[in-house]
C-alpha cells in the first residue's frame, strides 16, 4: 500500500465478464437517478475485454437491459482513455442530432489478462465498471476535447495473443517478460510517455477552452499508479486536493477510473453545481484525450449505493 497507494482491488469471478460488470452499473443508475429504459436512443459500450471476438458485446448489453430495439449501439476498444472518448462521441451525436439521451458503459476485467502470480500487475490493475447518462441541454457542459496518438509506443501496453495476427507477426516486448502474464506491460516507458506529453495536452485543452489554470477546480485523471500520479502533480505544479487520488479502494480501472473519481467526489460534497473539471485520460494505445466539464447536477440526484454503479 505504502508504495501502490492501493490498499484493495475488485476482481471479477472466474465466470463473469466485463458486460456483467456494465450491466450491474447500468441498472443502478436506472434505480438511482429515475431513468426510463425507453429514453435511451444511443448506447456505447467501451471494453477491452469483450464477452467474443463477435457478436459485438454492446449487441448483447443492449439486450440484456431491456432497451429499445430502434437504438443504435456501438462497441469501442480502448483503454485509459476510453471515458473521455466515449463522452466525445456522445457529445457528438447529440450536437449532430442523431442522440438526445446516450447511455455510456465503460467496464473492464483486466484480471483475465493477469496470472494471478504476476505480483507487478496483480497489485495495481482493478475490475469495475461505470455507466454515464450524457443527454441534451440548453446549457454546455463539455467542451475543448483533444486527443493524441501514438501507434509507435502500442507495445509498451499489450495482449499480443488471442487476435488474427499470428504469433510470429505479433508485437514484441521492449522489455523482458517477467510473468505468464498475457498482459504486459512497460512501466517506466508509460511513465515516460505521460510526462512528456499529458502536461502539454491539458494546456491544450485549457486553451482551446478559453480557460486560465485558475479557472479549473479539478483535474480529473486517469488513476494509473500512485507514482505517476505523484510525478504529474509535481510537473503540473497542482496538489492533491486540485488532481485527487481514487486508488486506494479500486486500484487501475482502466476506462472507469474517471468516472469513479467523480462519484467519489460527488459523495464527498467536493464535486458539486457548477464545479468546472478538466478531465486527461491516456494509456494504452499510446492513446490521449481530454476535455473540460462542468457538473450540472445538485448532489442529491446522484446520492444512493454509487459503489455498486461504479
Amino acid at each position: 500500500y505504502s508504495k501502490t497507494g492501493i490498499r484493495s482491488r475488485h476482481i471479477a469471478a472466474p465466470n463473469e465478464c466485463a458486460s456483467d460488470l456494465g450491466v450491474a452499473a447500468a441498472e443502478r443508475l436506472f434505480t438511482t437517478c429515475g431513468v426510463e429504459r425507453d429514453s435511451i436512443d444511443f448506447l456505447l459500450f467501451c471494453t477491452q475485454t469483450p464477452d467474443y471476438p463477435l457478436p459485438t458485446t454492446v449487441c448483447l448489453v443492449q439486450s440484456r437491459l431491456g432497451l429499445p430495439t430502434s437504438i443504435g449501439a456501438l462497441d469501442f476498444n480502448l483503454g485509459c482513455s476510453g471515458f473521455v472518448y466515449g463522452l466525445s462521441l456522445a457529445d457528438g451525436l447529440i450536437r449532430s442530432g442523431a442522440a438526445r439521451r446516450v447511455l455510456l458503459i465503460t467496464a473492464e476485467t483486466y484480471s483475465k489478462y493477469i496470472d494471478p502470480s504476476d505480483r507487478s500487475l496483480r497489485t495495481i490493475f482493478g475490475d469495475g465498471a461505470a455507466a454515464t447518462l450524457v443527454e441534451a441541454s440548453d446549457t454546455q457542459s463539455l467542451s475543448a476535447f483533444v486527443f493524441g496518438t501514438d501507434g509507435s509506443a502500442g507495445d509498451t501496453l499489450m495482449v499480443n495473443s488471442g487476435g488474427a495476427r499470428p504469433a510470429r507477426d505479433a508485437l514484441r516486448p521492449r522489455t523482458k517478460w517477467r510473468w505468464q502474464s498475457k498482459l504486459y506491460m512497460d512501466g517506466p516507458g508509460l511513465i515516460k510517455l505521460t510526462l512528456d506529453t499529458v502536461p502539454q495536452m491539458v494546456e491544450r485543452v485549457r486553451s482551446q477552452g478559453n480557460a486560465e489554470e485558475a479557472d479549473i477546480d479539478l483535474y480529473l485523471v486517469h488513476q494509473a499508479t500512485h507514482k505517476l500520479l505523484e510525478e504529474l502533480r509535481h510537473d503540473m505544479d497542482l496538489n492533491e486536493e486540485r488532481m485527487p487520488t481514487a486508488l486506494r479502494d479500486y486500484g487501475n480501472t482502466v476506462s472507469c477510473t474517471i468516472p469513479i473519481i467523480m462519484q467519489e467526489l460527488r459523495a464527498s460534497g467536493r464535486l458539486r453545481r457548477g464545479t468546472r473539471s478538466l478531465m486527461a485520460g491516456f494509456g494504452v494505445g499510446f492513446s490521449r484525450a481530454g476535455c473540460t466539464w462542468t457538473e450540472t447536477w445538485e448532489s442529491r440526484q446522484v446520492q444512493g449505493n454509487w459503489r455498486k454503479a461504479a
